[in-house]
């Protein structure tokens, strides 16, 4: 895959497809180069049927990503209408991240700030290790998320532990992101690697469409009720029970082994 940047790196191996911020140097802030590439390797993954799991981590042993590349604001967010571009462009990458129908984690180590955290709750599931540190500087810095960003933060920890995080511009222990729902896993700094490959690679031997049929239905639920598609979900299980996975799985079973899962 040819990437705008060397600052993105992805690779793909036994079913699962990985995206690395590889911006050590910074902390691996992000620039607008970077959220670019995010959309593009998103969309490579998408389109391949290998991929079953998408794993988000930060290269090196500081931070998984430590906000946004301050160094670019005074020539693409100096003013509102710079502000505005830059922010539709974000906005669609994080559509991309949000939109993925492959489960998506996010391996945190070290710093986990700003837009990085709203990167790493576009994630279905975040395994921090016991030195991530977590948090929203944008009150220290005069600024203000949206809609998109805040609903989701909201829909993670609730609006009173959402507005302490906003209010406060503090950082939180990974513990402390444990108690309130932020990640869904601390495990010591040495065991990360091996709890994020074993997660993925549970994930990467289920049968696809019911793991697409389970982001989709929770998708969904989360929306207010009137704009709830409850026939995708309807359309989603009756694939599920139509296909060669439903009828290998059973059969798997009766025979007492390992079912072998096709996509289909």
């Amino acid at each position: 895959m040819k990437l705008n940047t060397d600052k993105m790196i992805a690779e793909t191996g036994d079913g699962i497809g990985w995206m690395i911020f590889n911006n050590p140097e910074r902390r691996n802030a992000l620039s607008l180069e970077m959220w670019e590439a995010i959309a593009a390797i998103l969309d490579s993954f998408q389109r391949d049927d290998a991929v079953r799991v998408v794993v988000m981590k930060g290269a090196g042993d500081k931070a998984f990503v430590s906000g946004a590349d301050i160094s670019q604001f005074e020539d693409q967010r100096k003013n509102a209408e710079q502000a505005e571009r830059y922010s539709a462009m974000l906005a669609g990458a994080r559509r991309k991240l949000s939109s993925l129908d492959k489960p998506l984690i996010a391996m945190i180590r070290g710093y986990c700030l700003g837009g990085g955290l709203s990167v790493a709750m576009s994630a279905d599931i975040r395994i921090a290790s016991e030195d991530a540190q977590l948090g929203i500087p944008a009150a220290r810095l005069g600024i203000a998320y949206g809609y998109e960003s805040l609903e989701q933060l909201v829909n993670l920890v609730g609006p009173s532990f959402a507005k302490e995080i906003l209010f406060s511009a503090r950082r939180f222990s990974a513990e402390e992101a444990l108690r309130i729902g932020l990640v869904n896993r601390v495990v010591p700094v040495d065991e990360l690697g091996d709890a994020v490959c074993e997660m993925a690679a549970t994930i990467a031997s289920n049968a696809p469409l019911s793991v697409k049929a389970t982001k989709i239905t929770v998708a969904e639920v989360l929306k207010d009720p009137p704009t709830r598609n409850l026939e995708a979900i309807e359309q989603i299980v009756k694939i599920c029970f139509d296909s060669q996975d439903y009828a290998e799985g059973r059969q798997a079973f009766i025979e007492k082994r390992k079912p072998r899962f096709n996509g289909r």
